[in-house]
């Protein structure tokens, strides 16, 4: 694969791969690491980039793992998962205070999700995968990552309605 041939397939997905890599790294400077570090190795990789069906399923699984191996990682012991794709509408200053709020109590109830349910609403919400692109990337079964996906956004629709309705949260 050629220089001109990897930035027309692999820099596209330099957006997708900070998203995801900033949905689970709470950081912008990890994430922005994160994305250096798998765009590096997918240079590394270029000569074989051809023999994969999606080039877009290899890049968001290697930089799920990435990402997974530096929350593992005793050096990334104070980081936690967030997300923070939110732009503000353009509205009055009560309305945008407003929006804020609702984006931060749906990022704490996304944070209390299970792993796998965070992960599923990032690439699934977020990224807006297909549902096998999604199992390829999480090793499951398309099926799997729907019953997941519709867990959390029960889970989601629970907390929201509680929150809706002044009940008491645990947040």
């Amino acid at each position: 694969m050629t220089q001109s041939e990897f930035l027309k397939i692999v820099i596209p997905l330099k957006d997708k791969v900070y998203r995801l890599s900033k949905r689970l790294l709470t950081s912008r400077e990890e994430a922005e690491d994160a994305t250096q570090e798998v765009l590096v190795k997918l240079w590394n990789k270029k000569q074989d980039l051809k023999q994969y069906k999606s080039i877009e399923a290899l890049t968001m699984t290697l930089t799920k793992n990435y990402c997974l191996d530096r929350l593992k990682s005793k050096q990334a012991s104070n980081l936690q998962l967030v997300h923070s794709n939110y732009t503000s509408r353009e509205a009055g200053l009560d309305k945008a205070t407003e929006d804020r709020d609702r984006l931060r109590w749906v990022e704490k109830i996304i944070n209390q999700l299970p792993e796998k349910q965070r992960m599923v609403i990032q690439l699934r919400e977020i990224e807006e995968l297909e549902f096998e692109e999604i199992a390829k990337i999480m090793e499951i079964t398309p099926e799997n990552a729907r019953v997941i996906l519709s867990r959390a956004r029960k889970a989601l629709r629970e907390e929201i309605e509680k929150i809706n309705n002044y009940g008491i949260t645990k947040y």
